[in-house]
């Protein structure tokens, strides 16, 4: 008889170092989670220390993790899902936040799909959904844009691009930038951005340092921000 096909959990990681999981999990996922034997992760070293936290029913050391390949690349997928397909319950754990959102793992979530595999998320943490919470932008009608070119020309035309869609669709637009290009993302749109847009930026979400602070563009523009080279950010305008 062929075995049911196990599921694939999609279990979201802290957006900053814990010692305790209970702000991150609830108590039925965070059993859940840690019930597993085998994880698909985004780094393993990451991921052991998140797993440590939890913790899990295994020792870590009798653990298997095997790290998402890169997103360029070419995949048996089959071989990925042949432990769920043969019934066993698989963890998909990216390094922070919630798999597949603004983090790899969307590929495999999507095979899952195409093999017929259910695909179970838990509830955690999303700096996404977090910014825009806190920013007072429109949350009925919002995209995410990711990272725009580094290339300053580049950047400055897409946004550009992104405002006029803001002004014509009334839609809040979500950007990331790799924390050492924190200021210059902040200088691009403070230089193009028309002055009574509203522009938030939310650094450090649930960590040590967290802010968000939201304001006109004309007001940035009186008092620039000078931010922090190592933390994480999400950048929301409306226009």
């Amino acid at each position: 008889m062929t075995p049911p096909h196990g599921r694939l959990l999609l279990i979201p990681a802290p957006l900053e170092q814990v010692p305790d999981p209970r702000p991150w999990l609830c108590e039925p996922d965070r059993r859940l989670a840690g019930s597993l034997a085998r994880y698909y992760v985004e780094t393993p070293k990451t991921a052991r220390t998140w797993l440590k936290a939890l913790p899990t029913e295994l020792p870590l050391q009798a653990l298997q993790l095997r790290a998402l390949p890169p997103v360029d690349a070419q995949v048996d997928w089959n071989d990925w899902l042949a432990p769920l397909a043969a019934g066993e319950n698989v963890g998909l754990l990216s390094d922070a936040g919630c798999p597949g959102v603004a983090d790899p793992g969307a590929r495999l979530v999507a095979a899952a799909h195409d093999a017929g595999i259910e695909v179970q998320p838990l509830i955690g943490p999303s700096s996404l959904l977090l910014a825009i919470m806190a920013s007072g932008l429109n949350g009925q009608r919002f995209a995410f844009q990711g990272y725009l070119p580094v290339d300053r020309g580049e950047r400055q035309q897409a946004i550009e691009r992104l405002a006029r869609r803001s002004a014509a669709e009334s839609e809040t637009v979500m950007l990331i930038e790799t924390p050492y290009r924190n200021q210059a993302m902040a200088d691009s749109l403070l230089e193009v951005l028309p002055p009574a847009s509203r522009l938030c930026i939310a650094i450090d979400l649930t960590g040590a340092s967290e802010s968000v602070r939201s304001r006109p563009v004309a007001a940035w523009r009186r008092a620039p921000p000078s931010l922090p080279r190592k933390l994480p950010a999400v950048f929301l305008f409306q226009c």
